[in-house]
């Protein structure tokens, strides 16, 4: 064999016994020995990703964020400095009442969101355009917002 073909084969070969192992690891007796239940089981496992977005800030920067979403906007998850999906969900709570976010509050810190976010870093030093692109003066424009935290950003009223 061609050494790009024979790379291929084991590389092939190690992840389907992986696999297998996994698989067969993770399920009954009964139900490893059928290959179809193994292919399902391989197939149907729930794969969920933290998607973790600080667009920018440090740890010690997102808990501070954290802290006033926490304290203002039903943030009841982890103080762990990491702007996680229940993170996103309050600052969305935030957004949608203060500033125009009409999207739903899913947690993602999607371009609707970032738009909204903009609008509020506008009191932050932000004079970029509302695009919903976290480039580098939205970026700057957060960090800065975040030094405020968690006394005085983020109000309720």
């Amino acid at each position: 064999m061609r050494p790009n073909a024979l790379t291929r084969t084991v590389i092939s070969l190690t992840a389907a016994v992986g696999l297998t192992a996994a698989t067969v690891a993770g399920a009954g007796t009964s139900f490893a020995a059928s290959p179809q239940a193994a292919e399902t089981a391989a197939s149907t496992q729930d794969v969920s990703v933290a998607a973790v977005n600080n667009l920018g800030l440090s740890s010690t920067q997102a808990k501070n964020v954290q802290r006033a979403l926490k304290a203002r906007w039903g943030y009841n998850d982890a103080i762990d400095g990491q702007l996680g999906t229940n993170s996103w969900k309050a600052m969305q709570r935030f957004l949608k009442k203060k500033y125009s976010y009409k999207d739903s509050i899913d947690g993602i810190a999607g371009p609707n969101t970032v738009t909204a976010l903009q609008r509020y870093l506008y009191y932050f030093g932000y004079n970029g355009h509302l695009n919903g692109i976290a480039g580098s003066e939205t970026r700057a424009a957060f960090k800065n917002m975040s030094g405020s935290c968690p006394d005085h950003c983020l109000p309720s009223t």
